[in-house]
């Protein structure tokens, strides 16, 4: 009998701030595979609200929950290389990633090509956003933050807190 190796899959993003879009993804995963690694990108060129302790702060405190129920284990870590070698660095087989539209999907499947170009044994799946968060983007809750809406909705609590506080609106 072959012993059976770990499904360990890394789930990219900037994550700023991390949504319930996000969240719907990670529960997913965390339901297929054994581990977890959720990589929060380190892209100055993004310009991120928030800092890359803050993200890691939200993610880590959001999937409480999710590694409590699903029994995966779950990590959040920082990288700041291609993807590949960030999935290759924290033992992962599978890249993970989140669809909306088919407009991701046009996007995804170019960055799948390039990442089997440069890894390819490495497998990317695609887990659609549950109907019901397709509208949620982490740019869009910023805006309305910024304008003074109501972020509850879209936001894992500590996330709802960060933002309003970089913004001054704590």
């Amino acid at each position: 009998m072959t012993e059976r190796r770990e499904r360990a899959g890394f789930y990219p993003g900037t994550f700023d701030p991390v949504t319930h879009g996000h969240m719907d993804i990670i529960a997913r995963a965390a339901r297929v595979l054994d581990r977890v690694v959720i990589g929060v990108a380190d892209n100055p060129a993004k310009a991120p609200l928030l800092s890359m302790a803050e993200r890691m702060a939200c993610l880590d405190a959001a999937v409480a929950s999710v590694r409590a129920d699903s029994g995966a284990v779950i990590e959040v870590v920082s990288f700041d290389c291609l993807l590949v070698d960030a999935v290759r660095q924290h033992g992962a087989s599978v890249i993970v990633r989140g669809l909306r539209a088919v407009s991701d999907f046009d996007y995804e499947s170019q960055m799948t090509g390039l990442n089997r170009k440069l890894a390819p044994e490495l497998e990317t799946i695609f887990l659609m956003a549950a109907e019901h968060r397709r509208c949620i983007a982490s740019r869009m809750v910023k805006e309305i933050a910024r304008l003074g809406g109501d972020i509850t909705p879209f936001v894992p609590d500590l996330a709802r807190q960060t933002v309003l506080a970089r913004l001054g609106r704590a």
